[in-house]
């Protein structure tokens, strides 16, 4: 089995309703997303998926949260904006794309991050 990794980032604000501590009021991060793709085999070329159409596939799916205020974002009008649920997010929106998608991981900072996968 072959496994692929990117990493792309963005920029947004959120606040956390219903937890009680610095985080319910309005902050940003400079969140950095992973994006694992798994394949059994290698395209004719030697390569799981072209690391740039990945990418581009990625940027595509956070131009929509970039420079942001994530709350006002209709995808979060019911769920908290947090790692875990925008990696479950990005997961979703790529997953119709590219289907070999494995996994993806958020970072809101450098010690701290969520991962979602089915």
């Amino acid at each position: 089995m072959y496994n692929i990794k990117i990493e792309a980032v963005f920029s947004a604000a959120h606040n956390l309703k219903g937890y009680k501590g610095k985080c319910e009021e309005l902050h940003g991060h400079n969140w950095k997303v992973e994006v694992a793709a798994q394949k059994k085999n290698l395209d004719k070329i030697g390569m799981v998926l072209d690391f740039k159409y990945l990418k581009m596939v990625v940027n595509e799916i956070l131009d929509g949260l970039d420079h942001k205020y994530l709350n006002k974002i209709s995808c979060f009008s019911k769920v908290n904006p947090t790692s875990e649920n925008i990696a479950k997010y990005v997961y979703r929106k790529l997953k119709p794309k590219i289907s070999i998608v494995k996994s993806v991981t958020v970072w809101e900072s450098e010690n701290s991050s969520a991962t979602y996968y089915e």
